[in-house]
């Protein structure tokens, strides 16, 4: 399944550095150029994008089903890398 098309078609600015002037139009720029010809881009540019990367993961950090895929340091110590397989696949 291939969703380029669609990623293409909802990027989102977020992070202080995307306040530079000129990012936005020099990343649409980017983006058709490297972007298959028939391919819409659009870039949202919200205003609260100096803060949105903290909002989103502060909102992440609270979910309860996130939680659960939290590693400790003790998990990590005693099951090295296999923690993570096994949490995440």
């Amino acid at each position: 399944m291939d969703v380029r098309k669609t990623l293409y078609g909802s990027i989102i600015l977020s992070g202080g550095s995307t306040l530079f002037q000129g990012f936005g139009d020099r990343l649409l720029s980017e983006m058709r150029r490297l972007s298959p010809q028939d391919t819409k881009v659009r870039i949202t540019a919200p205003q609260e994008r100096l803060y949105s990367t903290w909002i989103g993961g502060s909102i992440l950090a609270s979910l309860d089903t996130f939680r659960k895929l939290w590693v400790s340091k003790k998990e990590y110590e005693d099951e090295g890398k296999k923690i993570l397989h096994r949490k995440f696949f």
